[in-house]
């Protein structure tokens, strides 16, 4: 019953912690409290900079005090984080709440998958990620349908619920169960450990090409379909009511992750990888023609696809490869690894955004492509054991 019960738990607290009532005006929201685009990259790039410098502490922490209690301290700090964004007014207040959320998700990254990879069985943890990354979507296309229908231009009710949701989140991981396998019992264990570790993993090159394609696409998602598509529907000449409710048409739309197992078994990882990056590239490329809202809109639409159904299939693969029994550990080093990319470019696509709004948008398409490349050279090149995008 324990692996049942963390999974159900799990999944609640991706609803709520989805529940992002400020979702469809987030940069907006920023705007309004007189902050810019390039720094709200500003921004990014410094809490992407301190998670990068937190992984590793975070991950060696986490495989010596177990699973449950950095999940639970991760939920309490992601919760005032929440409460801080509410109050932010200037660019202090906004980069203080982002610092916090840099402690929150350095400390998650590889925590919550591995609860999730530990407590099912091995041959359905795509699915489970399926899930998982759906309900994040479905808790934002509930919290975005709020919004769109009774909130509507109310910015500061919207960071209110939003810090309700993540309250209940918060409380709910206290009844978590630990699911590292004797997280405590390994007293000799050292950093020179944690660091063989790393220069383990830093030598298989093949797998960092790997990281860096994923990573691209990531950023490239982030940035284009949480900052600036709304500066895209505010260029079309949308209404904050009309970007309201087609977020919630794009949230819908990263429900399709729920479906990257099963395409997964029907085309193979490396066709089905190819598919979704041209689909970004696409999909970026478009956004940087056009200032029409329908296909801006469908362009957003098929960018969040493309990430929603890679993100099962990317974790799946993360966590076959992992080499060592310190899981959280070896999955924080990847995500330095891929925060590193995201620094150089969220400074790249801010800087960009205030010349032109569409310099980003192609920039995207160049990202997406640059990391189908490192990820076909990475499948025909690897010499690991396994190859990465093996159907095996």
């Amino acid at each position: 019953m324990k692996p049942k019960r963390n999974i159900r738990l799990m999944y609640a607290i991706a609803f709520l912690q989805g529940m992002v009532f400020y979702g469809p005006i987030a940069t907006l929201y920023r705007l309004s409290a007189g902050i810019t685009a390039f720094q709200i990259t500003i921004i990014e790039s410094i809490s992407l900079a301190l998670c990068i410098l937190l992984e590793l502490p975070w991950g060696f922490i986490a495989d010596r005090i177990g699973y449950r209690k950095t999940m639970l301290f991760c939920c309490s700090l992601y919760f005032i984080s929440k409460v801080v964004f509410w109050k932010a007014q200037d660019f202090n207040a906004f980069l203080a709440e982002r610092i916090l959320l840099s402690v929150v998700v350095s400390g998650l990254s590889g925590v919550d998958s591995s609860i999730l990879y530990l407590s099912c069985d091995e041959e359905k943890s795509q699915k489970v990620f399926g899930i998982y990354n759906g309900l994040q979507a479905s808790g934002l296309l509930f919290a975005s349908a709020v919004y769109s229908l009774l909130i509507k231009d109310n910015y500061r009710l919207a960071g209110k619920l939003t810090v309700y949701s993540y309250g209940i989140a918060a409380i709910l991981a206290l009844f978590l169960i630990e699911a590292k396998r004797n997280p405590l019992d390994k007293q000799n264990e050292k950093l020179s450990d944690f660091i063989r570790l790393l220069k383990q993993i830093i030598k298989r090159k093949y797998y960092i090409l790997f990281l860096l394609g994923v990573a691209l696409l990531n950023e490239t998602h982030q940035t284009i379909t949480v900052f600036f598509n709304q500066l895209q529907y505010v260029k079309c000449g949308l209404t904050d009511s009309a970007i309201g409710y087609l977020y919630i048409g794009v949230t819908v739309a990263g429900l399709s992750g729920a479906l990257s197992e099963k395409l997964t078994r029907m085309l193979g990882a490396m066709k089905l990888t190819f598919i979704l990056f041209v689909m970004a590239v696409t999909a970026c490329t478009i956004l940087g023609v056009t200032a029409n809202a329908c296909l801006s809109a469908a362009s957003i639409v098929i960018l969040r696809v493309s990430f929603s159904l890679f993100q099962p299939l990317q974790l799946e693969l993360q966590n076959q490869h992992v080499i060592s029994e310190n899981r959280a550990s070896e999955l924080s080093i990847n995500s330095v690894i891929m925060s590193s990319v995201g620094i150089a470019t969220n400074l790249i696509f801010g800087k960009l955004a205030d010349v032109n709004l569409a310099l980003p948008m192609f920039s995207g398409a160049i990202m997406c492509f640059a990391g189908l490349l490192m990820l076909v050279i990475c499948q025909i090149k690897g010499k690991e054991k396994c190859q990465i995008l093996s159907n095996d």
